[in-house]
């Protein structure tokens, strides 16, 4: 299943039924896992532990070092889960401090000219758009989308179900549930269509929007619109998460 113009390095491990082809590089310390794709030309360096079931396509160079200036070659990780999918020219770094790891979880979409930089988080089920953009130490939860051509600054975060527009400037952290556009970003609303896709029932969804009504449009601050929050609508797991999210925000939440 390995094409003979592919390098291999010797002690990369590759599980059984992994595909890998013609003009890919596999550096040393590299773990793939089974049922793999790893397309034509495609670069992957360690140390990297990739999951099942993972298809990367032409040219994406994954796993190479930090692009923080601050690295000096030392030991560092990326670790990816199960199931995804890198389109074209992606680009997935390392962390940057001794032992430190990028992470990315399972059952992403990584359309064309996504970069994940040193230190991220991401989480399962996300999507990027062409030339979806984080710099390092960024987190990006469960099931949240990133717009083409979105840039997202350093140590933000984008909550779970939560989505960017294209062309977003992400400076400050996007709260879930929410859409996030513009430049600089702004709170459009909340992601009614992708939650009702993920089958979230009638009344959590009228929760969240009251919420983002409080938060938005009710010209409180946000201790004000929080307080106002849990004084007004009944708790669910939904609520509970957006109102700890926006409570453990360091940069603040985009406006």
């Amino acid at each position: 299943m390995i094409h003979p113009t592919a390098l291999v390095d010797p002690s990369s491990q590759i599980g059984a039924g992994t595909a890998i082809g013609a003009y890919s590089v596999i550096g040393a310390d590299v773990m793939i896992g089974a049922d793999c794709v790893i397309h034509n030309h495609v670069s992957i360096a360690g140390p990297t532990r990739i999951g099942n079931r993972n298809t990367i396509f032409p040219y994406c160079s994954i796993g190479q070092r930090s692009q923080d200036l601050k690295y000096a070659g030392e030991p560092t990780h990326l670790e990816i889960g199960d199931g995804n999918s890198f389109r074209e020219f992606c680009t997935i770094n390392r962390g940057t401090a001794p032992g430190s790891k990028t992470v990315i979880g399972s059952h992403g979409n990584f359309l064309s000219y996504s970069h994940v930089a040193h230190d991220c988080l991401v989480g399962d089920h996300v999507i990027f758009s062409n030339n979806g953009t984080l710099a390092g130490h960024v987190v990006v939860e469960d099931h949240a989308v990133i717009g083409g051509l979105s840039g997202v600054h350093q140590f933000c975060r984008i909550g779970r179900h939560a989505i960017t527009g294209g062309c977003t400037k992400i400076v400050q952290d996007v709260p879930p549930f929410m859409i996030a556009d513009g430049n600089p970003a702004e709170i459009r609303g909340i992601n009614q269509v992708g939650m009702e896709r993920r089958g979230f029932e009638p009344e959590i969804i009228r929760s969240l929007r009251e919420a983002y009504r409080i938060i938005y449009r009710a010209d409180l601050n946000t201790k004000q619109a929080l307080e106002a929050i849990r004084g007004q609508l009944p708790p669910n797991p939904q609520l509970d998460t957006l109102l700890a999210f926006i409570e453990s925000s360091k940069r603040g939440i985009v406006r």
